[in-house]
């Protein structure tokens, strides 16, 4: 007599997780990870097992100019050979002080570079490059989000799960606040008042407004350029509109640059394409701007910025510092920022009821061209830069809506790098538009 034999699922079947759940996680679920006090966080953590995944591989392909990527990455490294150096007029400090930041930073570049390769080498199946960019514009939906939460509640703040595991004195450290304490904005006195500007969820209102930028184009590729039903080109249409909301309220300069500069970019290609109708629609935008900012309490906030550039002094005088500070290395640099005595207001160190803005100044910490030539030097500088001219000229054939959008986001981190930092979340969404620009190349038979 034959026994029954009974199929039993293998436990492996049961939790097999769909095909590229570290980056879906990752974009799909940021909002919960700020909550939780692992915004930033949690891009060194999933890309473990997206280096896993890519370990696994036979062979792993890699994108045109990653050498040049590698070549500033290899700098980084050895430049923190300098970490022990004071250069003059800065604070003493020592290698103990200075490692956690500068090894912060090198584990920064290694994620977005681990995070690049595996959105690279998915194929169209696993991961389609529309569901990509869907991500993409969910991201710019939740970024629009904190922009409100950050106008309409700017105090709004709380104690996050993992800032409640840490002890008080780590917890209460200034740079581990801004990883782990979540925050609708950061409220700043410059207008003669307190003024709450977006930050939600990405920790700072620079990288709130850099953000929005990059992501800015995509939402027009996957309503106008895709097959989209007209209930959801409508409801892009919208999400934009109010997306110019919190961009003026945040006083974001360099946003409203970036702004412009996508739009004169993407006029330009489509000029060169012999699409003379993006005039049409350059114009209409700018005259629902003209009518917005005329008819709308958006234009008195616009004047006031522009009539209070609190920060310009402090960025001159960062940018001067590390212009001339480099050359005691000016090869490598000196493999992380560091605090200048006193500031252009003051020799004093340290802020004081009379000048709330004296003290150390972060040098590096004004724009991510200052922080490559003075923490790596003229050798870091030369192969950032060179890597993002080099990538915008290798792809400036592709004409498809998704390399459009994609190619705006790498000229952005070219002129962003003059007064945003780019680490972590920016670079990282560029780096998602290059694996987008790499993949329409490989494949070009699904090119959306």
């Amino acid at each position: 007599m034959r026994e029954a034999v009974f199929a039993v699922p293998r436990p492996a079947r049961l939790l097999r997780l769909p095909p590229a759940w570290p980056l879906t996680g990752l974009l799909v679920l940021y909002p919960l990870w700020w909550a939780l006090g692992l915004g930033t966080l949690i891009f060194p953590i999933l890309a473990v097992p997206m280096a896993v995944w890519l370990s696994r591989r036979a062979k792993i392909a890699v994108p045109p100019g990653f050498a040049l990527w590698l070549a500033f990455c290899a700098v980084v490294v050895i430049s923190l050979l300098a970490l022990d150096v004071d250069p003059a007029g800065t604070i003493p400090g020592g290698l103990g002080s200075r490692l956690p930041g500068a090894l912060f930073r090198v584990l920064g570049y290694a994620s977005v570079t681990i995070m690049l390769l595996y959105a690279g080498n998915q194929t169209e199946r696993d991961l389609p490059r529309r569901r990509l960019v869907a991500m993409l514009v969910w991201l710019f939906a939740v970024t629009v989000a904190g922009g409100l939460l950050g106008m309409f509640a700017g105090h709004f703040e709380f104690t996050s799960p993992l800032e409640m595991l840490l002890p008080a004195k780590v917890a209460k450290d200034g740079f581990v606040q801004s990883l782990v304490h979540p925050a609708a904005a950061q409220v700043m006195d410059f207008l003669g008042y307190e003024t709450p500007r977006p930050a939600a969820p990405w920790g700072y209102t620079n990288t709130w407004g850099n953000n929005l930028g990059i992501l800015a184009p995509f939402v027009v590729v996957a309503a106008f350029a895709t097959p989209a039903k007209a209930a959801v080109r409508v409801g892009a249409l919208a999400l934009l509109a109010v997306a110019l909301v919190p961009a003026v309220y945040s006083m974001n300069r360099g946003l409203w640059v970036n702004i412009g500069v996508a739009g004169a970019y993407l006029a330009v290609r489509f000029l060169l394409m012999g699409r003379v109708w993006i005039l049409g629609v350059l114009g209409g935008v700018l005259v629902a701007a003209a009518i917005a900012v005329t008819l709308t309490p958006l234009g008195g906030v616009i004047q006031q910025r522009l009539a209070n550039g609190h920060s310009d002094d402090g960025r001159g005088y960062s940018t001067e510092q590390a212009l001339t500070g480099v050359w005691e290395s000016p090869v490598i640099g000196y493999g992380n920022t560091r605090k200048t005595l006193g500031s252009g207001a003051s020799i004093a160190v340290g802020a004081t009821e009379d000048c709330p803005r004296c003290g150390g100044r972060v040098i590096g910490g004004n724009g991510q061209l200052w922080q490559a030539i003075y923490a790596h030097g003229i050798a870091g500088a030369l192969t950032y830069v060179g890597f993002f001219c080099w990538v915008l000229w290798r792809f400036r054939k592709d004409r498809s809506a998704i390399g459009l959008a994609a190619s705006v986001a790498m000229l952005l981190s070219l002129t962003s790098m003059f007064y945003y930092n780019a680490l972590y979340t920016p670079l990282a969404l560029t780096f998602m538009a290059y694996a987008l620009l790499w993949r329409n190349q490989r494949e070009p038979e699904t090119t959306a």
